[in-house]
């Protein structure tokens, strides 16, 4: 069987269990027969087979390829994904990475009218590297070049975490020179290398609650989390309640004047840089002085076209 048959069988059980969790196995039997036929329709190729042997091989492999778990519930009598909240989000992102994937193989004749952004690839061919060096507990090396600078420089680091902002990605770890917390985008990086020196990972080290309170990658030290009032105009506010700037995005007024949300959040260049690109659909309410510096800074922009 082709790699794409597996693929797309391991999606369609996934599919389903999100579904309809503690589906039993004729569900998922009758559920995986009926959508590969579909399936097939659209490509003759492909050839998705399921029986009880391949279900429970299909469950090693996705605990062990995915790090999503299968299980069975006496209780309720079928099988469910037994997930936390943040496997749950990547659950989420990697079964609409496969729904992608798969629509647009089994659509090759309206693929011209899919159109993709056309970017350059942002350094995501890195993280199986770096994930085996966090897992591993071993120094990473790499080649680093700044936008900023002209040639690359060589760094040594103790690998810590990944994260992701605007379709970037980023390495949160200790650079061996200094030993200070900084961040990497993966973009920028070549010539990795895992070290046989092993580090030992920072015990107050948590990557949620050490991005709990920031827009983007960076993560003050010497300041205080802010109470940041934000007034959007209507329908700017409908975008902004669909795709929240934060997690702790709370609404407080949104009516036919203007969607009013707080955030608890530190005060940086990256969110400077957002409230900015909303131009004057966006009203900064508190605290006083955040916005007196995007008046500022929309000042400045101004006196570029006199």
């Amino acid at each position: 069987m082709s790699k794409r048959g597996y693929i797309s069988r391991y999606l369609l059980l996934l599919k389903k269990l999100k579904l309809k969790p503690y589906s039993t196995y004729k569900e998922l039997l009758e559920y995986i027969d009926n959508q590969a036929g579909y399936m097939q329709m659209q490509d003759d190729e492909l050839y998705i087979g399921f029986s009880k042997r391949t279900f429970w091989r299909d469950k090693k492999e996705i605990s062990k390829n995915f790090g999503i778990d299968i299980e069975y519930s006496r209780s309720q009598k079928g099988y469910f994904i037994n997930q936390n909240e943040n496997e749950n989000l990547n659950f989420q992102r990697m079964m609409e990475a496969f729904d992608m994937f798969n629509s647009l193989n089994l659509a090759k004749e309206l693929t011209p009218y899919v159109l993709l952004e056309k970017r350059p690839p942002q350094g995501t061919e890195n993280i199986a590297v770096i994930l085996k060096s966090i897992k591993n507990r071993n120094e990473l090396g790499f080649d680093y070049h700044k936008f900023w600078e002209e040639s690359s420089t060589n760094r040594i680091v103790a690998p810590l975490a990944l994260k992701e902002f605007k379709n970037r990605w980023y390495l949160m770890a200790i650079d061996k020179k200094d030993n200070n917390l900084k961040s990497f985008a993966l973009d920028r990086l070549s010539a990795l290398e895992i070290s046989d020196r092993p580090f030992e990972y920072p015990k107050d080290f948590d990557v949620d609650s050490h991005f709990k309170y920031c827009y983007g990658i960076i993560s003050p030290t010497d300041q205080n989390v802010e109470q940041i009032v934000l007034s959007f105009e209507p329908v700017q506010g409908k975008y902004i309640k669909t795709l929240p700037l934060h997690a702790n995005q709370k609404i407080l007024i949104d009516n036919a004047e203007e969607l009013r949300i707080e955030l608890q959040l530190f005060i940086t260049h990256d969110l400077i840089m957002e409230l900015l690109s909303y131009g004057d659909n966006l009203k900064v309410i508190a605290p006083k002085y955040l916005a007196h510096r995007i008046q500022i800074e929309h000042e400045k922009a101004s006196k570029r076209y006199t």
